[in-house]
């Protein structure tokens, strides 16, 4: 009776089970995975935010598939004039920008490549639409790079586009100049489009000028940016995405009008949101400088507790909101995180749930209220488990 396209019916990994039994029994868990900026403890511009949300103009339904004209000038003033308003699609959020873009690239069967590791909603996404997710490498010497070479070898004939994270979550790595020209320059030689989640651009740790911090002015080959306020304003509940359309003109305008029809199909983007738009984005001047300074702030503590002769390692990033700890090999991953939440009462995510290829890593969140996270690091770095 029910399609074949996801495994219906997931159980619980034992890491979900454990923390279910412990919350049931009202344990105190010190949650070192918490990502939601609504519940981390930073000040919002509620009045302003609220306001923005009564515009009368809200009780007029407008029909417009590709979003109203007042989102795409809030949209453009995030990019400071360098994105034409008619290259802007507003989406209800990152995921479903990608559900458009499968819908448009794909038919059932293609693929399209993604990194490893990476955040694991992907292959949902993909299998939602009957594309397969083929994975490309990400390595690590000293810096989170691409791996080229991994990457050409993954192209395959059903191949249809390549999806980069920049910075990646989990990994924290921007994609660097010379990696954008070689993207560039398979995409151009294999006909294929870019994919480009930008949704944590805007939270890079220090200036490098090696680093491409969005893909909105590349014309050379069919490219998508996308972006949205749960992580540009930390606003995840007030749901708003778009998509930068860019590429050779008649590829760009084809693509435009056929992400147009699409949309037109679901007319997903509630019109409160989108008149709001301007507001909503501007809350980013109000929250961003607070989640950094957060973010850098719990990074320097985590960083201060694991000594140059510590069997831990803490792996090198430039953004976003997470860090990747190397645990020792004296466990597996899975062991880690479950001996830890068991015996010390601190969550962490296992790297197995990025796709890291190897042991053992885990990742926590920066984004922790500090108390909680400073009390959790010194738990979790504390003698062996």
């Amino acid at each position: 009776m029910f399609s074949s396209r996801l495994k219906w019916g997931l159980p619980f990994t034992p890491l979900a089970r454990l923390l279910d039994e412990k919350r049931s029994r009202g344990e105190t868990i010190l949650d070192l995975t918490e990502s939601n900026p609504t519940v981390a403890g930073f000040e919002y511009p509620a009045d302003p935010i609220l306001a923005a949300l009564a515009d009368p103009r809200s009780l007029r339904y407008e029909p417009a598939p590709r979003g109203l004209s007042a989102a795409h000038a809030a949209i453009a003033e995030y990019y400071s004039g360098r994105v034409p308003t008619e290259r802007i699609l507003v989406t209800a959020s990152t995921s479903e920008a990608y559900a458009f873009l499968f819908k448009l690239l794909c038919n059932p069967g293609d693929e399209v490549l993604a990194p490893r590791p990476s955040y694991p909603l992907f292959e949902f996404l993909a299998a939602l639409d009957s594309v397969r997710i083929v994975q490309y490498p990400l390595v690590y010497h000293g810096r989170w790079a691409m791996d080229i070479d991994g990457l050409a070898r993954s192209i395959g004939e059903r191949t249809r586009a390549i999806i980069l994270v920049n910075p990646n979550n989990p990994t924290g790595s921007f994609l660097r100049t010379d990696e954008l020209a070689e993207l560039v320059r398979l995409c151009r030689d294999h006909r294929l489009a870019l994919i480009s989640d930008e949704v944590f651009s805007d939270y890079g740790w220090a200036d490098d000028a090696r680093r491409v911090a969005s893909l909105v002015e590349v014309d050379d080959v069919l490219t998508f940016s996308m972006s949205g306020l749960s992580k540009v304003s930390g606003l995840p509940q007030l749901k708003l995405g778009w998509i930068v359309v860019n590429g050779p003109a008649a590829a760009r305008r084809q693509a435009s009008d056929n992400l147009e029809l699409i949309a037109d199909t679901y007319l997903s983007v509630a019109t409160p949101v989108q008149w709001a738009a301007a507001s909503l984005l501007r809350a980013r001047r109000h929250l961003q400088p607070q989640i950094l300074d957060r973010v850098r702030a719990n990074r320097a503590f985590l960083a201060g507790q694991i000594g140059p002769n510590s069997p831990w390692r803490l792996l090198e990033a430039e953004g976003g909101w997470y860090a990747v700890i190397q645990a020792p090999r004296i466990r597996s991953e899975e062991e880690w995180a479950l001996a830890l939440l068991a015996e010390r009462q601190v969550l962490v995510q296992p790297g197995f749930f990025f796709d890291f290829e190897t042991e053992a890593f885990l990742v926590v969140s920066l984004l922790t209220r500090s108390e909680i996270f400073r009390e959790g690091v010194r738990r979790l770095i504390g003698p062996a488990v």
